[in-house]
């Protein structure tokens, strides 16, 4: 089987073509590349995305576990609710 492979603009066009009312935006995609949670493939100054694998992705998303880092010391601070 033969991946279909599309850059971001071509990859945000089959999505939209599937789901015209779609929020998913070429940002959204981007960052998800760059975070390595998409797989894609550089050629030159572009990303590839094969379009079955982002597909699957997608449809069965992994579940979503909160980290909380602690960054040089830097700890989050506890949310204050005022009446």
């Amino acid at each position: 089987m033969t991946a279909r492979m599309r850059t971001i603009s071509e990859t945000i066009a089959a999505i939209r073509e599937a789901d015209p009312q779609t929020a998913f935006t070429q940002t959204a995609l981007r960052r998800m590349i760059k975070t390595g949670e998409v797989p894609s493939v550089r050629v030159g100054a572009k990303y590839l995305v094969n379009l079955d694998t982002l597909f699957d992705y997608l449809s069965n998303p992994p579940t979503q576990q909160t980290k909380i880092f602690t960054v040089n010391g830097i700890r989050p601070v506890k949310e204050k609710i005022y009446s």
